[in-house]
This record gives C-alpha cells, sequence and structure tokens, in this order.
C-alpha cells in the first residue's frame, strides 16, 4: 500500500448517471469494482489518496462524462459520521472474501495433488492450469489490496506450496520454510478459554511458525481480524475446521509440515475435541485428563497455552522415537 493511504487521505467519486441505457450503469459498477473503489454513499466511491487510484478514477470520470452522466473527483478526509476505520473495514471486506476463496480452492487442490504419489499427464496438466488461474486471481486481488487484509498471506503461502508440490523442485521442508516465513510476525486471534484444539494450534504455532508469534483471545464468535491479525479455530477464520478435521489437522495440512511425526499428535487432539473417536488413540484419554486439569488450574487462557507446550514438546518427541527413518 502507498505510504500516503496510511494519512487516511481519499479520493471521492461523486458521480450522476442517466437511469437508461441500464447497461451503462452496469459498465460503470464493473469498472468500480475492477479498480477497487468501494461506495460510500450512494453514488459516492472512495479510494485511498494514491497516484494509482487518482489515474483509475480520471478514466472512470471520462467515460461517465462521455457516457452522458455527471461526475465529479475530489480530495476528502472524513471528519464526522463515518471513520477511518469503517472506511479500512469496507475496503478489507471484499479482499477478504476473495482471497477467503482462493484459500479455499488452493487447499483442495493440494490435498487432490498430495493425495496420490503420482498423476497421469493429463492430471497434472489440468493441476497446473488450475495454479495458473488462481494466480492470476491472486494477482488481480492483490493490486486492490489497498490495506493488506489478513488472508493475504495464507493465500500466498497455499499457492506457494502448490506451485513447489507441482514443480517438484524444492525438497518438502525449504518449500515449508519458505512459505511459512509470510507468516511470522502475526498476532494469531481465537475464542477465549481455550481448550484442547486451541492449545495445539498456538503450540503449532510457536514450534513451526513463529517462536515468538503473539496471542489474542477473543470473546465473541464473529471477530472482524485487524491489520497484521490472522484467526485460528473460531467463525470465518484463516485456519479451522474443514469438514470433519479439527483445526490442529487443517494447520499441518495447509502448513505443509511432516505429517509422519504430526500425525499421532493430530489423531489425539482429533479425538479429544470432536469426541468422535475416530482414530481410537490410546494416548486420548491420558492427554484428556490432562489438558482438563491445565484448564482447570489455569484461568487464563495465555497460561493454558504456555503450560500446554511443554506437553505438547514432550508428546512430540515421544512420536518422533516411533517414526522410522
Amino acid at each position: 500500500m502507498d505510504k500516503s493511504a496510511d494519512k487516511h487521505e481519499w479520493l471521492l467519486l461523486i458521480h450522476q448517471i442517466p437511469p437508461k441505457p441500464s447497461y451503462f450503469r452496469v459498465k460503470i459498477w464493473r469498472r468500480l469494482q475492477q479498480i477497487g473503489a468501494v461506495a460510500v454513499k450512494q453514488s459516492v466511491y472512495a479510494m485511498p489518496k494514491t497516484p494509482q487510484a487518482h489515474e483509475d478514477l480520471n478514466w472512470t470520470l471520462k467515460e461517465i462524462v462521455e457516457g452522458g452522466g455527471d461526475a465529479s473527483l475530489c480530495e476528502a478526509r472524513f471528519l464526522e459520521g463515518l471513520t477511518n476505520e469503517q472506511v479500512v473495514s469496507m475496503f478489507q471486506a471484499p479482499r477478504r472474501a476473495d482471497y477467503a476463496k482462493i484459500i479455499q480452492e488452493a487447499g483442495a487442490l493440494q490435498k487432490e495433488i498430495n493425495s496420490e504419489p503420482a498423476y497421469p499427464a493429463e492430471a497434472m496438466a489440468r493441476f497446473k492450469s488450475q495454479l495458473f488461474r488462481l494466480q492470476d486471481k491472486l494477482h488481480e486481488v492483490r493490486a486492490i489490496d489497498f490495506f493488506s487484509a489478513p488472508e493475504r498471506s495464507v493465500a500466498e503461502m497455499l499457492l506457494e506450496n502448490v506451485n513447489s508440490l507441482l514443480k517438484g523442485s524444492l525438497p518438502p521442508e525449504s518449500s515449508s520454510k519458505d512459505s511459512l516465513k509470510k507468516l511470522k510476525g502475526r498476532t494469531w486471534v481465537t475464542r477465549d478459554n481455550v481448550f484442547v484444539d486451541r492449545i495445539a494450534c498456538a503450540w503449532l504455532i510457536r514450534r513451526f511458525v513463529d517462536p515468538d508469534a503473539e496471542f489474542k483471545f477473543a470473546g465473541s464468535k464473529k471477530y472482524k481480524p485487524q491489520t497484521g491479525e490472522i484467526r485460528y479455530d473460531m467463525f470465518e477464520a484463516e485456519f479451522t475446521h474443514e469438514g470433519d478435521l479439527c483445526s490442529f489437522e487443517v494447520m499441518v495440512e495447509r502448513l505443509g509440515l511432516d505429517r509422519r511425526i504430526l500425525a499421532p499428535l493430530a489423531e489425539i487432539v482429533h479425538d479429544i475435541d470432536l469426541k468422535d473417536d475416530k482414530f481410537g488413540r490410546p494416548e486420548a484419554a491420558g492427554v484428556r485428563a490432562l489438558i482438563a486439569g491445565l484448564a482447570a488450574a489455569h484461568p487464563a487462557d495465555i497460561d493454558r497455552i504456555d503450560r500446554g507446550a511443554g506437553m505438547f514438546d514432550d508428546l512430540l518427541e515421544y512420536f518422533k522415537r516411533q517414526v522410522k527413518p
């Protein structure tokens, strides 16, 4: 984002378009969507004050006038009514939806590629075509993501993982490390009163993503992330339950971590969190008792995460010894 946008200076396009022909109104609306403008009032569209935004809105203004309408472009600051934070949120909302769709499709593609050791040439060609389409879409969305929606880094990471899988040019460990760098320095937000899945995810984040990761706990089920925040195991989170997978399982899959040593932990967390005994792990009952005791002894969420980390570290060492080199 251009530094001038940080000053909360805006460009406003105010227009009047003739009711007919109707296709012209639709054409202008689509044009404004393409350049990333948002409607702050009826027929009033805003963009952050940047040279590119000024050029894009000037072209749109010219198109409106040539089509028989009327338009003005002005610089503005919001002093009363709408706040700058509300306007920024209006810009982020559509980009978050765009990234969420990319994340969903990229995650499904990565899962399909990982499900089999080899594919025929026709399937690989289809995978590459899907990847190129998603990369093009990501490029389009980033161009109008003026305030860095939090889903952006997750979408970028997933597409890099898929690209590395298809190229086969990087060993999984190197590929994973390059992707995980994009998630460092973030604040991870989850629901309060953390229990097994959220404690395990926090451990995974600090162990494999960012040892200095900070956490924030939200009392509401719905939470709008701020700049630099990523949500997990909560409503509409970037990392949360998918199908019959708990959030920990989703994180292991998406982050491209070593499933050989993490699979037993993921199965334990799944059985405790979803209470379906899908894997029937004999260790689940003991871990459940430890988590329950930890939660009873430590009402503060960050204390539960800190205390739980030691337990998961020890479990990881135990399961590492069970994996054949």
